[in-house]
């Protein structure tokens, strides 16, 4: 606002205006203070519009700390090597189910300029609010909400290709052991098992499970029921399933892939550690970190950026599936 539009809308004169912000000439102290209450409030104004931080908010499940997922902790590490390396830093927060209350803290106060969200959930309130409020966010998923950079992996068609693979072996008794069924993943993962044994005609047993990982009684009875059920290869949803379940068959005596198969629709350095190692889909989980970091940053920089991508994945095959072995072994008796 110019000298004389502030004196226009005091109702003063332009020296008198120019008198009270110098300082300086004889003026009424009242005159003074309207002067100085205009221009300050014009001040504001100028500055209303808040600086970039230089922060991004990535966004954490609460039971990844109790469980110790590994793509938790290979995705951070990814978003933490791009966001360094562009001169930005990262404050970690967590999420429980629907619980937004840490990433809404964050943006009330100006800590942050976007929000990167690790996992997402059917319905997911925190993505539908952000949303809403138009603010920068980014997952590593996929959501139905066109204002979200999203960045994934097939996950339904990586498990229609385990699964299809595994019906290549020879297997035809199935069961798939899931966690909980509201999260996108879980959801694609059964999915793509589905489809890959209704391609081939193939009837399965559905075994999702929501169990807490630490719970070994209830691993047990999970094994005794497959193995009731006379299933020869379980699908396991991730790592941590596929950890809990393996031990568990070894510990009861079972051997793999004698007496029943095991796969993982996630690959962790602990999978190829058992003997026998297990077959899995492999993701470069560091790389979704850096991708959906990179492509959130572009947007917050002006970049162009994708709001959809894709990282790739390999099955790798390892004898925890391997029929050959096991025939070879009948024979020889």
């Amino acid at each position: 606002m110019t000298i004389e539009q502030m004196a226009e809308q005091l109702g003063v004169s332009k020296s008198t205006v120019s008198r009270a912000l110098s300082g300086k000439g004889r003026i009424g102290k009242e005159t003074r203070e309207r002067v100085l209450a205009l221009a300050g409030s014009e001040e504001r104004k100028k500055k209303k519009v808040p600086e970039k931080t230089g922060n991004i908010a990535v966004v954490m499940p609460t039971d990844a700390y109790r469980t110790g997922g590994e793509y938790f902790h290979e995705c951070l590490i990814g978003i933490c090597e791009e966001a360094s390396a562009r001169d930005y830093d990262i404050m970690i927060t967590d999420v429980t189910g629907n619980d937004y209350s840490g990433v809404d803290r964050l943006i009330r106060k100006n800590k942050i300029d976007g929000v990167i969200l690790t996992r997402t959930m059917e319905h997911d309130r925190t993505i539908q609010n952000l949303a809403a409020m138009q603010f920068p966010v980014a997952v590593t998923g996929s959501v139905d909400n066109d204002f979200v950079i999203q960045v994934d992996v097939d996950n339904e068609r990586a498990s229609e290709d385990l699964t299809t693979y595994l019906i290549s072996r020879g297997y035809r008794r199935f069961a798939i052991v899931l966690d909980y069924m509201e999260y996108a993943v879980n959801r694609n993962r059964y999915d793509g098992f589905c489809r890959a044994l209704y391609q081939k005609g193939i009837p399965y047993e559905w075994s999702p499970l929501e169990f807490g990982i630490t719970k070994y009684g209830i691993i047990q009875n999970l094994v005794r029921e497959l193995m009731a059920k006379r299933i020869d290869c379980v699908v396991c949803g991730d790592d941590i399933i596929c950890t809990s379940l393996l031990s568990a068959f070894l510990a009861e005596g079972y051997r793999i892939p004698r007496d029943i198969g095991i796969a993982s629709l996630y690959n962790s350095s602990n999978l190829s550690c058992f003997s026998p190692a297990v077959t899995t889909v492999n993701v470069q989980t560091r790389r979704v970190g850096r991708m959906v970091c990179n492509q959130l940053l572009n947007a917050l920089t002006g970049k162009e950026y994708q709001k959809k991508s894709y990282v790739d994945y390999e099955l790798l095959v390892r004898k925890s599936t391997d029929r050959i072995d096991m025939e070879q072994e009948c024979e020889s008796l």
